[in-house]
């Protein structure tokens, strides 16, 4: 593997569904077709519960999913719904800002995030990894450095490739996750020394935790008990600028 020129004092691989933004991985298609709604979100619900597996999920949601979603169709729902969590782009720019690689490590598709950047939506990551089950045509817009995700199991994959590709020690690592399906990804980071900051805690993410003997290192936002409904009033109150700090602190160790 070559390493790349660029020099970054530290890696940050984020989940991005109802960890940096109130939203799920399917939900431009619910858009697209509201008759798919409730079960997109018993499939998301599975998975991100380490119940089925990713690769299970997308062949169930491509068995009855008629077409692929165009362009158009996905430029109309992110005009309509688009939402971050409160400083999520402040917190990105400020990451670019102190030459941190900010990375986007998730379920969602990644013709889901070429959109957002070909419409500026968001400040441009330095990298992400995204399953490419809806993918359009490589763009100038798209992030410099692309990961195909297949599996939960490919965040820890492609966050360690990241991390050697530009010469990062994993103590200079911070993961984001918020549910069951960012546990393989906790797992890898508490083994390799990684710092871990769960986001809007499901009990999926802590149970798995718990079960492995992983430490998460810090939390934003609330964390939900079993059977507890997401409070979305509350989450939408967290500031992600508040992890700064945090951040400054493991630059520094």
């Amino acid at each position: 593997m070559r390493p790349h020129n660029k020099k970054y004092s530290a890696l940050i691989a984020s989940d991005w569904n109802e960890c940096l933004a109130p939203c799920g991985p399917f939900d431009f298609i619910s858009f697209c077709y509201p008759q798919f709604a409730t079960r997109l979100k018993t499939i998301f619900k599975q998975y991100t519960g380490n119940i089925i597996s990713l690769s299970q999920a997308i062949r169930q949601i491509q068995d009855f999913l008629p077409v692929p979603t165009t362009k158009k169709q996905m430029d109309t729902y992110l005009a309509e719904s688009f939402a971050t969590y409160k400083g999520v782009p402040e917190l990105i720019a400020w990451c670019q800002a102190h030459n941190i690689l900010f990375m986007i490590n998730t379920t969602g598709t990644m013709g889901y995030f070429q959109r957002i950047f070909a419409n500026n939506l968001l400040p441009k990551v330095s990298a992400i990894s995204a399953h490419p089950m809806i993918r359009y045509p490589k763009s100038d817009t798209d992030p410099p450095h692309v990961y195909d995700l297949f599996e939960t199991t490919d965040k820890s994959k492609n966050t360690e490739t990241a991390m050697k590709s530009f010469n990062l020690p994993s103590r200079k690592v911070i993961i984001m996750g918020d549910s069951g399906g960012d546990g393989p990804h906790f797992k890898w980071g508490a083994e390799n020394g990684a710092f871990l900051i769960a986001n809007m805690t499901k009990p999926s993410l802590r149970r798995y935790c718990e079960q492995s003997n992983i430490t998460i290192n810090n939390q934003l936002g609330p964390s939900y008990a079993d059977g507890e409904a997401r409070d979305a009033g509350k989450e939408m109150q967290v500031n992600f600028l508040d992890l700064i700090p945090v951040i400054e602190d493991i630059l520094n160790r």
